[in-house]
């Protein structure tokens, strides 16, 4: 298939209600409204497509950028693909959702995170936050430094009451996701989300998001999921 033939079958999946959530949520136009699971018989035709993924991805339309996630090739793309792809990122369903979930199946994955967090920019940052914690949901803990990521959980105690907006909710979930997902760490995670405490994020025209990361992973402990892992992160 080719991109306008993928175009032409997304637009055909639009649904006002979706189109409706995703404009509510900082997407702005083009776009046609996909649910994320209706696009799962398009993806198993297409399988992965680089080529085809860029040029979804160039076209601005939400759906389409986040349909090229689905069908990227993270090991073929370069750390100048994944700055393209983040600049052009414009809110944070792109960010953290599309981008960071395709680095993340990158080698470069921990290299470029880390190059996002200290960039300065919420959106980068958030990403690059929001990578380590699809990373730490599917891999191994032992693929990981324990020291890296003990100085990353001090970083976000440090920084987190005064990060932007959206870096505050990817920092949070950070904390959450090592609390969850990497057992050396976790009694260190919960001991600074009881320190940081409620963070409210500010978001436009919505009234702020409200996270706690110490009951979120109580609520795990609760559960008997500690060390969970999934098979997946992208569709």
């Amino acid at each position: 298939m080719d991109v306008q033939e993928v175009m032409q079958e997304l637009a055909l999946l639009g649904k006002e209600r979706m189109k409706k959530m995703y404009l509510s949520n900082g997407a702005h136009e083009p776009v046609f409204g996909v649910a994320t699971g209706a696009m799962k018989p398009l993806s198993k035709q297409i399988k992965i497509d680089q080529q085809l993924s860029e040029e979804l991805y160039a076209t601005g339309n939400y759906d389409a950028m986040y349909f090229a996630g689905v069908i990227a090739d993270p090991i073929a793309m370069t750390e100048a693909d994944f700055d393209r792809w983040i600049d052009q990122a414009y809110f944070y369903m792109l960010s953290d959702f599309v981008v960071a979930v395709t680095l993340s199946e990158s080698p470069l994955a921990q290299e470029i995170a880390d190059k996002w967090i200290m960039s300065g920019d919420e959106l980068k940052m958030s990403a690059g936050w929001s990578c380590y914690c699809w990373l730490l949901g599917r891999r191994k803990d032992h693929e990981f430094s324990k020291e890296k990521l003990a100085g990353l959980l001090g970083k976000v105690a440090t920084d987190i009451q005064t990060a932007p907006e959206r870096t505050k909710a990817s920092m949070s979930n950070f904390v959450y996701t090592v609390g969850l997902s990497y057992q050396p760490l976790h009694q260190e995670a919960l001991q600074i989300a009881q320190t940081i405490g409620t963070i409210e994020v500010n978001r436009p025209n919505k009234k702020p998001l409200v996270l706690n990361a110490y009951e979120s992973i109580q609520k795990e402990i609760e559960k008997d999921r500690i060390g969970f892992k999934r098979k997946y992160v992208r569709c």
